[in-house]
């Protein structure tokens, strides 16, 4: 018998799922695939942190097929024949999967849908995991948009994004299930030494706890999230960007609950936060390659200091500035980080220390959860400088200021660096002040004076407006 075959890639969830849907309205039996491709050229294998989170993710998904009567096929390697080998074996006449929007992903999807199409099967690609599609968001003169007020202005003129699918009641599967690797193979966990202890407490991956995530921050925390988002010491933000990175919830889904309670200051707020995620999406598919290209040009002539073991320094948290050291213990510990505490983080590793932005991207990319093609790589740019509509260059936080204006008390300081929880509230974010500082090997000396260090940055970035 013939069958069809719907590709998961980063949709790992059963409601408002296009490609899912579709497959299942083609009348076949139908075989859920997902493919580990860290091989094909400009798909980037995921990071430890995610790895990590896919292991649960795909689990929960299986599981949730299986109570519906399927299951998911798991293939490892290249996805296009991986992929094409599938459709083989199970005389596939129809192919279905959702968009994604990287250009290495797009390009062997453009090459799997005219391979098959050569072959008579049909091929189809849906738009799954955003509100609006690239190319229906451009300027009056038909160019993409570099700043985000006037791209998420033209984003709300448009046509709102349609209620969400239901979740298939049953899914037909063939007679005869084709091979699938084990999940456990692809050893996907880490063993020796087993360092996601605190990512198994703070997280549960799967759809049915982003639906909980989602349920929870509407009812307890949407009301103060304007002001509280900026806090890290309290639970202000949404937590649903691991959850959006591997689709276990749509954005679709997310705007329909956000606006079904009525129009707010708080609601337009969180609402522009995934205006920004289109926005990332928007500049990776019209501009590349992100991750390893300035999208100003200008700054490939930044004269970036040598990572030597300042980098390695930040990566611990041992940078001598509490909130930075802060942020990253708390993200080495539990693969999240507060959104301000990332912007702080980042202009202390470009600007405090002058160490290229990538590669502290390399270092978000391999320990968040949440860690995204497009919202990593965006969010380093814009705190370098390099990036569209990037903060100016010159605006360089200040560690301390920020720290005592978004954590006044000091309590996320306290709770991930419990060697200054005794310090007072006056001298926790300027340890160094303290009528009793505490020793280096418990707690280090800065590594940079950040007045110092900044002017050396605006002296950097005045050569390359020079050679511009």
């Amino acid at each position: 018998m013939s069958a069809c075959i719907v590709w998961f890639r980063n949709d790992l969830r059963l409601a408002d799922n296009p490609a899912l849907l579709a497959a299942l309205g083609s009348g076949q039996p139908v075989v859920p695939v997902y493919v580990l491709d860290g091989e094909t050229e400009g798909v980037r294998a995921p990071g430890a942190a995610s790895r990590w989170w896919l292991h649960h993710s795909l689990a929960s998904l299986d599981a949730s097929l299986r109570a519906l009567g399927s299951r998911l096929v798991l293939r490892q390697g290249p996805a296009e024949p991986a992929i094409a080998e599938l459709a083989a074996a199970c005389g596939a006449t129809s192919v279905y999967w959702n968009r994604v929007y990287g250009q290495g992903a797009r390009d062997r999807d453009a090459r799997l849908k005219q391979s098959f199409t050569a072959r008579g099967v049909i091929a189809e690609s849906h738009k799954a995991n955003l509100l609006f599609e690239p190319w229906e968001v451009a300027t009056q003169t038909g160019q993409p948009f570099k700043v985000f007020t006037a791209f998420w202005r033209a984003c709300r003129a448009l046509r709102l994004p349609s209620t969400p699918l239901p979740a298939p009641k049953v899914l037909p599967g063939p007679g005869t299930w084709p091979t699938s690797d084990k999940l456990a193979d692809w050893k996907l966990l880490p063993t020796a030494p087993d360092w996601a202890g605190g990512m198994r407490t703070r997280w549960t991956p799967g759809e049915a706890a982003a639906a909980r995530r989602l349920t929870d921050f509407l009812d307890d925390a949407l009301a103060r999230y304007r002001q509280a988002r900026d806090l890290p010491g309290v639970d202000g933000t949404s937590r649903l960007s691991p959850h959006l990175a591997f689709g276990e919830i749509s954005p679709r889904q997310i705007w329909r609950a956000a606006t079904g309670l009525g129009h707010s200051a708080a609601v337009e707020k969180f609402l522009a936060e995934l205006g920004w995620r289109e926005f990332a999406y928007n500049l990776l598919f019209h501009f590349g390659d992100l991750a390893q290209r300035n999208f100003r040009p200008e700054f490939d002539v930044f004269p970036w200091q040598e990572a030597t073991g300042t980098l390695e320094a930040w990566r611990r948290g041992r940078t001598g500035y509490p909130i930075v050291d802060a942020g990253m213990r708390e993200l080495w510990t539990t693969g999240w980080m507060h959104n301000r505490v990332r912007m702080i983080t980042a202009s202390f590793l470009t600007k405090d220390l002058l160490i290229d932005w990538r590669a502290g991207e390399r270092w978000f990319w391999d320990t968040l959860v949440d860690a995204d093609p497009a919202n990593n790589a965006t969010g380093w740019q814009w705190v370098a400088g390099s990036g569209a509509d990037a903060a100016p260059y010159f605006r360089v936080f200040n560690p301390v200021l920020q720290g005592e204006k978004f954590d006044p008390s000091g309590d996320y300081v306290r709770r991930w660096i419990p060697e200054l929880a005794s310090l007072p509230a006056e001298a926790i974010h300027r340890p160094w002040t303290a009528k009793q500082p505490l020793p280096p090997e418990i707690y280090p000396a800065r590594l940079v004076d950040h007045a110092a260090a900044r002017e050396r940055a605006l002296v950097a970035f005045r050569t390359i407006k020079r050679n511009a």
